[in-house]
């Protein structure tokens, strides 16, 4: 079935042929006015200017006056599956305790570890879906989701069962992320944990096809630069890439080791020295590299810096943008809010803050090939939004929900 939208205020993010863009290339990301496009079996078909509109007739016509096609949101790191939440833990910030305080009197990722090992596997698929479908109400059509509260075999396992049977029974497109190395649990010493992530987790993970790509969070008090090298090593060998958790609160080598282990992403940056940067922009000299990627919501909870986007890509180097939705320090996944973040916290214009949120957001999973602009033969995962003038409306107006449908391979539902 072809189904045209016509009459379209706009398209953005038009004939991308790149796996992602850099430096000035994200504010000049192509625009076309005065627009259609037509979707056919889940996938963008053609578009166009209406002055060009074919004779041929499709199935289906939806006339879209005032209204802009955007490629949907990708959101490349997030936490979505977990049990029950850390309102308490809110309650404490506000009442002055801090993120290593909540940590250290029992919060933080062990009380996370404690929910997730009690839930049972439908009542965790049955809140994860209901997340997914928040997710798409504000612009997201495809999502990576980590472990990493189970910290444990069973429960990491069980969390990485959870989250393919979730991809099986619902439309959008997850990538699954084994994340064991994401604290050390009670009972352990950091040696003894990564001996058990490294030799009994991560080859079960493997050898049950759980995970497309490994994660760790290399933080000072949590894992190190030796550890990080060992997943990496370790991870390789079985055909799984590295994401990582780096320069979150400190920097201490963690985007080095994840550089050389040629992460797929890296992603935090929030405490960004200029050797970082500069070797951030060294490994991206041949053309490739890393994708950056920031975390806003997550700055906005925990009232810590922003990651420096403006820096980032002044350095010619790509960024991208994702929810970090998670109970601890992230609970939203509104990427629609992360894009006013992105604009007036950390001063990227809306169309490098859009650039962020899609060709770069699929870059960082490595689905660029696939989705993230609009491209003829890519999946449609589309923003259909509401009459608006100009993209730009939607971190203008940050706060409302200025989207009509979020369309996943063509489909509203």
């Amino acid at each position: 079935m072809r189904i045209r939208y016509q009459h379209l205020r706009g398209l953005a993010l038009v004939d991308i042929s790149t796996s992602y863009l850099s430096g000035k290339a994200m504010d000049q990301a192509p625009i076309l006015k005065d627009a259609f496009l037509d979707i056919e079996d889940g996938l963008i078909a053609d578009y166009g200017s209406m002055s060009e509109i074919p004779d041929a007739k499709p199935d289906q016509v939806i006339d879209a006056h005032g209204q802009w096609i955007l490629p949907a949101f990708i959101d490349s790191h997030t936490h979505l599956l977990y049990a029950g939440n850390r309102a308490q833990e809110f309650e404490m910030r506000m009442r002055g305790a801090t993120y290593e305080e909540i940590a250290a009197a029992g919060g933080g990722i062990l009380n996370s570890a404690k929910a997730l090992a009690e839930a049972s596997e439908e009542s965790l698929l049955e809140d994860l879906l209901g997340r997914l479908k928040s997710a798409r109400q504000t612009g997201t059509a495809a999502v990576e989701i980590k472990s990493g509260y189970g910290l444990s075999v069973e429960a990491e396992l069980k969390m990485l069962r959870v989250i393919r049977r979730a991809a099986a029974v619902q439309p959008m497109p997850i990538a699954s992320t084994f994340l064991g190395a994401h604290a050390v649990p009670s009972g352990y010493d950091k040696a003894q944990y990564m001996d058990l992530v490294v030799q009994e987790m991560l080859p079960r993970v493997a050898a049950e096809q759980l995970a497309d790509h490994v994660d760790i969070f290399c933080e000072d008090g949590y894992f190190d630069v030796d550890d990080t090298i060992r997943l990496a090593q370790a991870a390789d060998q079985l055909g799984l890439p590295l994401k990582s958790h780096v320069n979150q609160f400190k920097s201490i080598g963690g985007l080095q080791a994840s550089l050389q282990a040629n992460a797929l992403s890296v992603d935090h940056l929030e405490v960004l020295s200029d050797k970082d940067l500069y070797d951030l922009k060294s490994q991206h000299q041949n053309g490739s590299g890393s994708m950056p990627v920031a975390l806003p919501l997550c700055s906005l909870y925990l009232d810590i810096p922003y990651t420096p986007g403006r820096r980032i890509i002044d350095a010619d180097l790509p960024l991208a943008i994702a929810s970090d939705c998670n109970p601890g320090s992230a609970p939203s996944s509104n990427l629609s809010l992360a894009w006013g973040l992105a604009c007036h916290q950390m001063k990227l214009t809306p169309m490098e803050a859009l650039s962020g949120l899609t060709i770069n957001g699929a870059s960082a999973l490595g689905w660029s090939s696939r989705m993230g602009s609009i491209t003829r033969g890519k999946e449609a995962h589309l923003i259909l939004t509401q009459p608006i003038e100009s993209p730009a409306e939607i971190p203008y107006r940050f706060g409302e929900n200025l989207i009509a449908e979020t369309l996943v391979f063509g489909s509203p539902e």
